[in-house]
Formats: structure tokens, C-alpha cells, sequence
């Protein structure tokens, strides 16, 4: 029992099993083989999301990695910036390939934090039902008139202008804002029971067979 507790200590090979905590989710993509473009895409504008709602959302996100000890995949800013510019609608978008044990950790990630937001995310839901029944603009509500145009800001900022998916949303604030919406409803399907599960599957719905 000692040499099998030993082999679990910090010490250990570089070539050890990856965190455990990824084992809670299940396994999609074989081989080397990287993750599909949509999900790549996806889990960014989740992040982005968390980061509209949260000021310090950039720093919670390697808080967390290292809370869930996921720090032999996302070591610092640097390597979080690489893995995030792996969505194709980056202004400097890497070619490499998002592993699939990359993106749980995101995904993990993600999903710990919006359940840290969850009153938040409510709140805000409710606020744009509300002024969607009495017909008022977002500008009627503070919070929420301030989480999109950080969403949007972000957004600007962080896409490529010069592709077709990015400029279709940059002329339309109100798409933007519409995007915006969409995602902190996703945000609140992650906060529920199994959500960490149900957000990984639902990215590779219809892509694996």
C-alpha cells in the first residue's frame, strides 16, 4: 500500500495520468485527434461570458485551475491565452489543435465558476424577462445594461474583425446582445445537477459518431 500511495505524490513522473477530476467527464475524441472547431468556439464565448459577468473573471479562471488542481494543464496566463486562441474567431487565433483534456479543463472550470455566479445569472435572466413582458430596453435595468456592454467590449475587442462570423455580430449590437443572453443561459444550464456533464456533451452533439 506504501508504493502505491507513493506513486501519487507531486514527485512523480512528468508522464504521470492526467488530473483525476477530468476522469468525471467522459472521453469523445480518440487518439491525438483535437477537439471540432464548434466547441473550441464555444467554450471561449462561455469564458468570455464569465468574464462580462465577473471584473475579475480572468484571474478566477487560473484561481480555480489551481483550486481544482488543474494546473499541469493550465500552468499561467500565457498558456490559458494559447488554449482560449484556439477559437478560430481570435484576433490571433493559434493553429494548434485544443486537446481534449484541455478542454474539460476549461469546461470544468467554467462551470465551477458560473455555479459561483449563480444568483447573478439568475438575477439577470429574470431582469431581461421582466423588461422583454413591459417592452424596455436593457438600459431600464443597471446590471444587466452593464454586462452587455462588457460582453460586448470584450467581444470587440478580442475577435477578429476581419472574418465573416465576427463582423455579422459587430455590426449588430443587438445581436451581440442577444449572444450575450443566449450564453448566460447555458451559464445557468452548467450551474444545475450534472450540468458540468451536460455542457461537455452538448459539445459534441451531432460531432462524434
Amino acid at each position: 500500500m506504501d508504493v502505491s500511495l507513493s506513486v501519487m505524490q507531486p514527485n512523480s513522473s512528468p508522464a504521470q495520468s492526467s488530473p483525476i477530476i477530468l476522469d468525471s467527464l467522459p472521453n469523445y475524441l480518440s487518439g491525438d485527434r483535437g477537439c471540432p472547431r464548434r466547441a473550441r468556439l464555444h467554450i471561449d464565448l462561455i469564458l468570455l461570458a464569465i468574464e462580462a459577468l465577473d471584473l475579475g473573471g480572468s484571474e478566477a479562471i487560473l484561481a480555480v485551475a489551481q483550486e481544482l488542481g488543474l494546473q499541469p494543464i493550465i500552468k499561467n496566463r500565457v498558456v490559458l491565452w494559447r488554449l482560449r486562441s484556439t477559437n478560430p474567431l481570435r484576433r490571433y487565433s493559434q493553429r494548434r489543435p485544443l486537446s481534449q483534456d484541455e478542454a474539460k479543463a476549461l469546461v470544468i472550470i467554467a462551470s465551477h465558476l458560473a455555479r459561483r455566479l449563480t444568483v447573478l445569472i439568475r438575477q439577470l435572466l429574470l431582469a431581461h424577462q421582466q423588461l422583454q413582458d413591459k417592452k424596455l430596453s436593457v438600459e431600464h435595468h443597471f446590471r444587466l445594461s452593464e454586462y452587455l456592454e462588457r460582453f460586448r467590449a470584450h467581444f470587440r475587442s478580442r475577435m477578429n474583425p476581419k472574418r465573416a462570423g465576427v463582423i455579422s455580430y459587430n455590426n449588430s449590437p443587438e445581436r451581440l446582445n442577444e449572444l450575450a443572453m443566449n450564453l448566460l443561459g447555458q451559464l445557468l444550464f452548467c450551474t444545475g445537477t450534472a450540468g458540468t456533464q451536460r455542457f461537455w456533451c452538448s459539445l459534441f452533439d451531432g460531432e462524434v459518431e
